[in-house]
């Protein structure tokens, strides 16, 4: 662990308010658009003011930013109000200032807030480090954009509580493995959804990992309760179990992207073989319509289409490139959320297509926003080529 990471994870812990985001073409000025400075959702106003701010009026203030622990801006936070606008953003970082370059798209900016004029913050670059960030909270891609909450059990509205509640108190072992806890997941979706039939692929996904986040977190609440109220005996005690809670959350948040987009693939009636073998016992996430298909030579390579799955893939999109020798074209679906530009034409130099949630979409350079798929037009591609 790196040791911004590990200020980074402190500083949340330490203070009651942080918030995080993926660097996306809209904050630095990579979209077309006249707006400047970082854009925060209106949901985590709060992580810049005490009040929200209303359609009318501007309103600012004025705070001091630590970067990295190393150098400080004085910054202003504003909310836009008048005219068209409706947005909060942070600005005024000062000349030389490197953070808001093109390179640093999709890198996780990490806000937390000290008291009301001082602040900490500290962005987090590779692939590693960020799902570490993620991890060390519990959160997926898809959790960013938002304040950071150390407990969210506050936040689940009571019938989803419920649920989660009865779905542990059925449990017969110490903790679920990871395919199990999302196709759980997807279950209390359809009981909240009252069954309803997906209207959205890409929607629905993100509800499914969210929902899935939360039930996780209250399984680790439940089976982790009574250990941590006890004192730890040793130093290495207490690091065997960080290790253990910290792993598992690795683990289940690559892994449950893979589940979740085979039920999808499953529920649109795709033919695919997932995890399947090519050349020298590789294993693609996904081969459609199937590994058989893959080894008859017979069958066409143009009928044949390859999807890998990482949460995050700034440093591992190469690793797809030599999975599957008889599809030249591979389709990498990710929930990053802002890529440069360097590094996107260099993807599809190597003819990678990316496919990221609809709404993610937005948050890439527009150079490259028609070349980037939605999961919907995965899947509508996928089943066109197939029948």
């Amino acid at each position: 662990m790196s040791e911004i990471l590990e200020k980074a994870i402190s500083a949340c812990q330490e203070h009651p308010l942080a918030f995080c985001k993926f660097i996306a073409a809209n904050d630095v000025g990579a979209t077309g658009a006249h707006q400047s400075g970082i854009y925060i959702p209106k949901s985590a106003y709060r992580i810049l003011f005490d009040v929200a701010g209303h359609k009318g009026e501007n309103k600012d203030s004025f705070v001091k930013i630590k970067w990295q622990d190393d150098f400080e801006t004085e910054s202003r936070f504003i909310w836009y109000g008048k005219g068209t606008r409706s947005e909060y953003r942070i600005t005024r970082f000062g000349r030389g200032f490197p953070f808001l370059k093109d390179k640093y798209m999709g890198d996780l900016f990490v806000l937390v807030k000290v008291n009301k004029e001082d602040y900490l913050a500290f962005i987090i670059s590779s692939d590693e480090e960020i799902e570490g960030f993620l991890a060390a909270f519990g959160m997926s891609p898809s959790d960013t954009n938002a304040l950071i909450k150390t407990d969210k059990s506050a936040d689940v509205k009571i019938s989803l509580e419920e649920l989660f509640l009865q779905y542990v108190s059925r449990l017969e072992t110490d903790f679920p493995a990871t395919y199990e806890i999302a196709k759980a997941s997807r279950e209390i979706y359809i009981k909240i959804k009252k069954g309803k039939i997906l209207n959205s692929a890409d929607k629905a996904l993100i509800q499914w990992l969210d929902i899935e986040y939360q039930l996780f977190r209250a399984i680790e609440n439940d089976r982790y309760r009574d250990r941590i109220a006890k004192p730890f005996e040793t130093v290495d005690e207490l690091i065997r179990c960080a290790n253990t809670l910290l792993n598992r959350r690795k683990s289940r948040a690559g892994r449950s992207l893979e589940h979740h987009l085979a039920a999808m693939f499953t529920h649109y009636t795709l033919s695919y073989t997932a995890q399947a073998k090519t050349e020298g016992n590789k294993k693609p996430d996904f081969i459609f319509p199937s590994e058989e298909a893959y080894h008859d030579l017979s069958f066409e390579s143009s009928g044949l289409t390859f999807l890998g799955a990482k949460t995050t893939c700034k440093d591992r999109w190469r690793q797809i490139l030599n999975e599957a020798d008889r599809i030249e074209e591979k389709h990498l679906f990710t929930l990053q959320q802002g890529i440069s530009k360097n590094q996107l034409a260099e993807m599809y130099s190597h003819k990678v297509t990316l496919v990221v949630p609809k709404d993610y979409i937005s948050s890439f350079p527009k150079e490259f926003k028609e070349r980037i798929f939605s999961l919907e037009y995965f899947i509508q591609m996928v089943k066109a080529k197939n029948t």
